[in-house]
């Protein structure tokens, strides 16, 4: 036993190591707009925020977060950072905010719709609240493109009750 154990020690830090080969170095405030582009790909959105602007990342079907890195004037990167969280989402101003202030803010939403309902068009936004929930965020339009109501609940892609019998 005495003997493996050296061993064991070495494989899984041969295999940790090249575990972290592979994640390579993160993006780093100072780096150049198109060394975060080779780093990370594409971005799914493109935001202009005064002299900045903004490259979102990881939002998807069912992406539970998204990143924002914002690269100044000079095209390099000032910040990045996860913007789907309960902080966020609670400052998007009601009866204020517009659909460009909610793009700069949290990006581009998971699902767009319009329920029958009610006459506004609503942003869904499924996020991981708290690290542990799975949330939606809803942030609804009027017709000029107005936040009036942000509502938070359950994720439904993640309810399992449905398909109990």
């Amino acid at each position: 036993m005495k003997r493996i154990f050296p061993a064991l020690c070495a494989v899984i830090l041969f295999s940790l190591s090249g575990c972290a080969a592979l994640i390579g170095p993160p993006i780093l405030p100072g780096d150049t707009e198109e060394s975060v582009i080779a780093r990370l790909g594409h971005p799914v959105a493109t935001f202009p925020d005064g002299n900045s602007h903004l490259l979102q990342y990881g939002a998807g079907a069912f992406s539970q977060y998204s990143y924002m890195a914002r690269i100044g004037v000079d095209g390099k990167l000032i910040s990045y950072q996860q913007v789907w969280t309960l902080q966020n989402f609670q400052s998007i101003k009601v009866d204020h905010a517009s659909k460009d202030d909610v793009l700069r803010l949290v990006g581009k939403p998971t699902e767009v719709t319009r329920y029958a309902r009610i006459p506004y068009e609503a942003w869904n936004y499924g996020f991981k609240e708290s690290g542990v929930w799975n949330s939606e965020m809803t942030v609804y339009f009027d017709d000029q493109g107005i936040v009036r109501k942000v509502e938070n609940g359950p994720d439904p892609r993640y309810d399992d009750s449905r398909f109990r019998f």
